[in-house]
């Protein structure tokens, strides 16, 4: 019986039977899967029909973080054979089957990583995509504000391309794990002297939103927090971003945004695993056989802080 993770309705998701996989036509492949990761970010949004995820419409799928063997391919596939082992990053939620193209979002995992956690590739490559995009470079001073799974691999992706980076985040555990995979400076927003702290290793080249903090943009112009020229990269969701408008105007700054990732940042984030400048283990949280998939978003839909990298194992 093959099986999918459903939110049947909102804050509640099942376990749910499914087809069989279809025969591959073409540069099609099929894989069974062996790995996923929970998204917990955009899979909460959905879980709970926030912001408009899901459109508040149940029930529906979520998820782009598989890990698999290749079963089964097309007559065309050139590129990958059976037994081939890759992460997808298609958005069709978490299944016991996939089937994808050769030249889709995809990248080939070689047997020196470990393939369980290659399931948290998802948010580890919107991150990477997000430091590539907005051009964090060398020398860069860098503080990323949140740490859940995106705000930590922002961290981690800027520290490999050569930046220094400072963290916060009001959870200790996820402090923890960003000094692990090697943030310079990991600091709790709650403690009075935070803000001082900022001030003295600021401004900042480049401020990360992983939080969605009412306060922060203006906290950031209050404080002179912001380099000339810096950029504010908004990550977080939010409904609507307001923002004092002399924040971009008197240091000829810029606000972006990053959308998921493609199969080029795979590659990259691919090589920096293997070179070790990216690591997985430090914000693992639980890995969990798929069967408690329910239970876990019960967790997830109560706010868990305990939650960070999850992953599901399908075999």
């Amino acid at each position: 019986m093959h099986q999918a993770v459903e939110f049947t309705s909102r804050g509640v998701a099942a376990l749910v039977e499914i087809d069989e996989p279809p025969i591959p036509r073409g540069t099609q492949v099929v894989l069974r899967t062996e790995f996923t990761g929970v998204t917990n970010g955009t899979e909460r949004h959905a879980l709970m029909s926030e912001h408009g995820y899901g459109g508040g419409v149940f029930p529906s799928r979520h998820g782009y973080q598989h890990v698999g063997i290749v079963e089964s391919i097309g007559e065309a596939v050139q590129t990958l054979a059976v037994g081939d082992r890759i992460f997808c990053g298609d958005y069709v939620g978490h299944r016991s089957w996939h089937i994808t193209d050769e030249n889709g979002l995809i990248v080939k995992l070689p047997d020196d990583v470990d393939a369980q956690q290659c399931a948290l590739m998802g948010v580890a490559g919107v991150a990477l995509r997000a430091v590539r995009r907005m051009r964090v470079g060398a020398g860069d001073s860098v503080w990323v504000a949140g740490q859940g799974p995106i705000g930590h691999f922002i961290a981690q992706a800027a520290r490999a391309v050569g930046a220094r980076v400072t963290v916060t985040d009001l959870n200790a555990r996820r402090l923890a794990a960003a000094r692990e995979a090697g943030a310079h400076l990991a600091l709790d927003p709650s403690d009075p002297d935070t803000m001082a702290v900022l001030k003295a290793n600021g401004p900042f080249n480049f401020i990360f939103d992983g939080c969605s903090a009412p306060r922060l943009l203006f906290d950031i112009f209050e404080n002179g927090l912001l380099a000339h020229t810096g950029c504010i990269g908004m990550m977080a969701v939010r409904s609507e971003v307001t923002y004092p408008w002399s924040i971009l105007h008197g240091t000829e700054a810029r606000i972006e945004t990053s959308c998921h990732f493609s199969r080029d940042d795979l590659r990259v984030l691919l090589f920096l695993i293997r070179q070790g400048l990216i690591r997985m283990e430090p914000i693992i949280s639980d890995i969990l056989p798929i069967a408690e998939a329910p239970a876990l978003y019960g967790r997830l839909a109560a706010g868990d802080p305990a939650l960070m990298g999850v992953v599901f194992d399908w075999r």
